[in-house]
């Protein structure tokens, strides 16, 4: 398939079928995934980035297991609108994922504030420490990313 705006993937998607969500990092990636009617995220990992197609191959066969219908990757735009060089970089792993499995619905999400609140939760409900929250904040922000994708989602009708 392509890249497509998320107005147009309920029209692409089975009824049912999982969705992954992916907080894409310098370092790593957060990696989310939701139930097959699509009503909550749940965060999964945090991938350690290696080579892209290692990378790939990974999130290919998490997909595989959970039977992934769609991706959606969180766009990290700033706060005024505009996109930057992570944003650029986030298309481009978009586009690279679709070189190697073309059939792929990926759409993206804006991300501002998912890391942000993420750690604020984190703080203020669990009090978790520094070393904790740095296991948890990739695939917690993934699950943000993937959860207010899936609302909006739910607020679309196939063919909107």
């Amino acid at each position: 398939m392509a890249v497509v705006d998320i107005t147009e993937l309920p029209a692409l998607l089975p009824r049912y079928g999982a969705l992954i969500g992916l907080d894409l990092g310098e370092k790593t990636i957060g990696v989310a995934v939701s139930d097959i009617t699509r009503m909550v995220a749940t965060p999964l990992r945090t991938l350690k980035k290696a080579k892209f197609t290692d990378d790939a191959n990974t999130l290919f066969a998490l997909m595989k297991d959970r039977e992934v219908c769609a991706i959606v990757i969180g766009l990290p735009v700033n706060m005024d609108g505009t996109e930057g060089t992570r944003c650029q970089s986030n298309r481009a792993f978009a586009r690279n994922l679709l070189r190697l499995r073309p059939e792929l619905h990926i759409t993206f999400w804006d991300e501002r504030m998912s890391t942000m609140a993420v750690n604020r939760f984190l703080i203020d409900e669990l009090d978790a420490s520094r070393a904790k929250r740095a296991d948890l904040v990739d695939a917690m922000a993934a699950g943000w990313i993937l959860q207010g994708a899936l609302e909006r989602l739910r607020g679309l009708s196939p063919g909107e």
